[in-house]
């Protein structure tokens, strides 16, 4: 599942896992349903001058979606369509996650200490700011190796943050493992350190430097959303007008 934590004004989500699949942080209803209680409560908690940074335990920030438990509901159901229908469910439900750090009022950071692949990825690369491990991590779309196509709002949001049509095919139409490094270069990643213990601490300084502009997290929000017309509009949200309160 995932904790919560508030140090002074920033935010520290962390995903968790009682053992070593669970610290895969597949994406399931469960999981999916916790970060969105979590970013709810985030919401509710902003002041101008917040900021949230995300990160996990274990070798992984986020495997992606829950096949396992996709693949539980098909066999229990005795049908290969129940399979289909819990993991297009699993897609639907991981587009109010997307939506919900889209949307948010304040800065946000993930520091991937693991491995991000499929939805993991998009997880991450939902956020503002991405620091990442160049000692253990990868991020890898793997769509295309397992033999599924793209959710429209994973394609809007790759093609917004990924600037290089050349990139853009190497992440999505040849299935690469991205380094550190190479996603630096590519512009996913802002920066790459050698431990995770390393990446935590470059999240936390950015959020902390964030956190001193003291920004209004609805202009935030707002500018956000209208940088990246094609993905918001796909999620649901509004460009909307906010103008300083002392006119």
């Amino acid at each position: 599942m995932c904790t919560l934590e508030r140090r002074g004004q920033l935010f520290i989500l962390k995903l968790t896992g009682v053992d070593k699949i669970d610290q895969e942080h597949r994406l399931n209803p469960s999981l999916i349903s916790s970060i969105r209680s979590a970013l709810a409560d985030v919401k509710s908690q902003a002041v101008d001058g917040s900021a949230l940074i995300t990160l996990s335990e274990g070798k992984f920030f986020s495997n992606g979606f829950d096949l396992r438990h996709a693949q539980a509901k098909g066999v229990k159901s005795g049908s290969a369509d129940a399979a289909k229908d819990e993991l297009l469910r699993m897609v639907d439900l991981f587009r109010g996650v997307v939506a919900d750090l889209m949307a948010l009022p304040m800065p946000t950071i993930a520091a991937v200490t693991g491995h991000a692949a499929a939805a993991g990825l998009i997880l991450a690369m939902s956020h503002d700011y991405v620091t990442m491990t160049s000692s253990r991590s990868v991020l890898y779309m793997s769509e295309l190796d397992i033999g599924m196509t793209l959710p429209d709002y994973f394609t809007a949001l790759i093609r917004g943050k990924v600037g290089g049509s050349s990139d853009r095919r190497r992440l999505v139409l040849q299935a690469a493992k991205v380094t550190a490094e190479e996603a630096v270069a590519m512009g996913i990643v802002d920066s790459a350190h050698d431990s995770p213990e390393a990446v935590v601490a470059a999240a936390v300084r950015k959020g902390e430097e964030l956190s001193k502009r003291k920004w209004g997290g609805k202009a935030y929000a707002g500018i956000r959303v209208a940088l990246y017309p094609e993905l918001c509009g796909l999620l649901g949200l509004k460009d909307e007008t906010v103008l300083p309160s002392k006119l």
